[in-house]
């Protein structure tokens, strides 16, 4: 297995298209034959959700649909010895359902050497 290392970035949030929400992600080593999983929170701009067109149905709907993206550009280390550059692509569709007050995601991952 190859260890890896990516360099600091940002995750974004929309919901139906905009941005309401991002939070940087920290540059991390991940030694070989290790996983990796990254948690973060993100404060949501109220004023952009409100001012979208889609909120109302929406929520009389019952659920908020947002996802989740993040790009991190980095390393890949084979054998410890061969270098190459590699971007991870992650993308979460999230859904929030408002009456039983559950959040639901599904995450994509891929990997571009």
């Amino acid at each position: 297995m190859e260890a890896s290392k990516y360099k600091n970035t940002t995750s974004y949030v929309t919901y139906h298209g905009e941005v309401v929400g991002e939070t940087p992600i920290e540059q991390r080593y991940v030694p070989a034959r290790h996983k990796l999983n990254i948690t973060t929170s993100v404060e949501l701009m109220a004023g952009k959700l409100l001012m979208n067109p889609h909120l109302l149905s929406d929520f009389a709907g019952g659920s908020l649909n947002l996802t989740s993206t993040a790009v991190l550009p980095g390393k890949v280390i084979v054998l410890n010895i061969f270098k190459f550059h590699a971007t991870v692509y992650n993308s979460c569709n999230i859904s929030v359902f408002i009456s039983p007050q559950i959040v639901e995601s599904m995450c994509k991952t891929k990997l571009k050497l």
